[in-house]
């Protein structure tokens, strides 16, 4: 078996029919392991290897059993991302012979991060054990794959989001990361299994909750649901892992922050009251969305239908009951005029006693042509909008930065700007200035910053025509803390007030890496004024399981909550989590310079 694996990535019996023994180690859904009961005690080389069977079943293959088998050495690569690094398997074995019963292989100990220059490739096929815990990194592939990737060190930061792209830090983090991730991998190629494996003892684990007792033999394959994506090595336990909640579920922000003003931003992963079935949420037929000059059903982006529309509303109006703000800015909103913003606010005032709510009004300047927009909802009993909300129409922009001043009841001004910048995905062809530069800040990151560079004009030409100098920048700006776009505001003076507050600031989870997408600026002047800024993370961390779609996921988790009791909470209501900003103008006057004192002489007062 030793010899069929080889000490390199492939082997060299590939393409030629071989007799082999071993003692079966795990069984899978298309397949099983067996590993050599001595080996050859190189650690260069593989002891155990997987032969796959597809859906033929062989009585013989019972773990502990000692068999015989006889098939093609073969390279298996799941898509073009797996294709540097095949799994070697025995497919489509054309016998299988049992030898003896009862036997048993000990675990391979094996510590994360491997070794600068090692891998896991001398371990594959092989029965291991992971001699530390590791921190579930992503879930987003648990409820429809039966996977949880996992890694070692903690929770693993997106290098970009603490680091300037391409340094040495930047790289260096990378690569340590990567020599300590791996999938766990229930074994079954059944999507959507009932139930979903790997429930912890507060539901389906959340990013940052840790996984120990890993016992389970290794291969290499897909870990995402393209198969040009990357492959990573796959642990297929033969014992229970054990899920620990060590990063328990955050409570609720209300009654937090009672006497001063709140912020907040809050992506609302496509909010339309227009659904891809072409029904609306008041119960018109045949509509569509618009983008540019088109509209069709096609163009709509949310809720399927009025059953998935209701969950994601409900859970959104939690959400921001939740944040408890004064005022709220919103991305992926339905760009149907106030439609959709309107029957938010509707639901709101519904539901939640805090409000009641109103909706900005459209803008001068429009709201742009995608499907999409940026909007904005506010308590009138705690601020007062002064001025009408303008927009930046520049070309440059996907969609219009929004602005509006604000005016509190103590008589104190801001001015607002919800942003979202154009995203890292939908890569363009060609090798020009927006494709991805391999420095980590993905495609259109040159655009990015073009529309970085026009908000600085944006927001100088709104404080010139309002005379308010404090203003706060919120929104999904799709670049994470220390790229490009944000070090163009934090390089010119404003200041990033996420990461002030916050040692490891993430408000999203992507490809296994946490960090900030969503960001809290302001000026330098209004920063003395904040006094907090928190990051809810009540999305980001939660299985897509909890989601409002009702695919992808098993039946009875279409109405599953992480609190049975609860099941309208708002856990994963975005895939974004919302950031509240805590502005205090009364302690910014405390911090204040005292003026000069004076005392009259004659009829002139002199400062002392």
């Amino acid at each position: 078996m030793y010899t069929i694996q080889g000490s390199g990535t492939t082997s060299a019996l590939a393409g030629q029919a071989v007799v082999t023994s071993g003692v079966v180690t795990r069984i899978n859904s298309n397949g099983f392991f067996i590993q050599d009961l001595q080996g050859d005690g190189n650690p260069a080389t593989s002891d155990g290897l997987f032969v796959f069977t597809g859906t033929t079943v062989f009585p013989e293959v019972v773990v502990g059993n000692l068999v015989q088998v006889t098939g093609t050495v073969t390279e298996f690569a799941s898509g073009s991302g797996t294709a540097a690094t095949p799994l070697t398997q025995i497919a489509s074995p054309t016998a299988v012979s049992l030898l003896g019963t009862g036997y048993s292989i000990a675990p391979v100990s094996v510590t994360l991060p491997v070794a600068a220059g090692d891998s896991l490739e001398r371990f594959e096929g092989m029965l291991v054990r992971i001699e530390t815990a590791l921190t579930v990194q992503a879930n987003e592939l648990q409820a429809r794959f039966g996977q949880l990737l996992l890694g070692a060190g903690g929770r693993h930061e997106v290098p970009t989001n603490r680091f300037r792209p391409n340094t040495p830090q930047a790289l260096d983090l990378e690569a340590l990361q990567a020599r300590g991730r791996i999938v766990l991998d229930d074994g079954s190629s059944a999507q959507n299994l009932n139930p979903t494996p790997y429930f912890g003892a507060n539901g389906l684990p959340r990013t940052g909750d840790t996984v120990s007792n890993l016992v389970g033999t290794l291969d290499f394959g897909l870990s995402g649901t393209s198969s040009a994506g990357p492959g990573l090595y796959r642990l297929h336990p033969v014992a229970a892992p054990v899920i620990t909640a060590t990063n328990p579920r955050p409570r609720a922000l209300a009654g937090l922050d009672s006497g001063k003003l709140t912020v907040a931003g809050m992506n609302v992963l496509n909010y339309f009251t227009t659904f891809t079935n072409g029904q609306t949420a008041d119960g018109q037929t045949g509509q569509g969305c618009t983008v540019g000059t088109s509209t069709t059903a096609g163009n709509c982006r949310g809720a399927n239908n009025l059953a998935e529309f209701q969950r994601q509303r409900d859970k959104i109006v939690r959400a921001i009951a939740g944040l408890d703000a004064d005022v709220v800015g919103l991305m992926e909103i339905q760009n149907n005029g106030n439609v959709a913003a309107q029957n938010l606010v509707d639901a709101l005032n519904a539901q939640v006693r805090s409000g009641p709510w109103a909706v900005i009004a459209l803008p001068t300047g429009g709201t742009g042509t995608d499907a999409i927009r940026v909007a904005m909802i506010y308590k009138p009993a705690k601020v007062t909008p002064v001025g009408a909300p303008v927009s930046d129409t520049d070309a440059v922009n996907n969609r219009p930065t929004l602005a509006q001043t604000f005016q509190t009841s103590t008589g104190n001004r801001f001015t607002y700007f919800v942003n979202h910048l154009k995203s890292k995905g939908s890569c363009p062809s060609g090798s020009g200035p927006d494709a991805d530069q391999g420095d980590g800040q993905g495609c259109w990151n040159a655009t990015r910053l073009a529309q970085t560079q026009r908000l600085r004009t944006f927001v100088a030409q709104v404080q010139q025509n309002t005379g308010v100098a404090d203003v706060l920048l919120m929104g999904d700006f799709n670049a994470y803390g220390q790229e490009d776009p944000i070090f163009e505001l934090t390089s010119n003076g404003f200041v990033d007030q996420a990461s002030r507050f916050n040692p490891l600031a993430y408000t999203y989870v992507f490809d296994g890496r946490s960090g900030r997408l969503d960001h809290a600026i302001t000026n330098a002047g209004f920063s003395s004024k904040v006094v907090n800024t928190r990051l809810w993370n009540i999305n980001a961390d939660e299985s897509v399981a909890y989601d409002y779609n009702l695919e992808f996921k098993q039946p009875a988790c279409a109405t599953c909550a992480p609190d049975p009791a609860n099941r309208l909470d708002p856990y994963r209501s975005s895939d974004h989590d919302p950031i509240l900003v805590v502005i205090d103008f009364a302690a910014a006057r405390a911090k204040a310079p005292a003026a000069p004192a004076t005392r009259a002489i004659g009829s002139r007062a002199v400062a002392r």
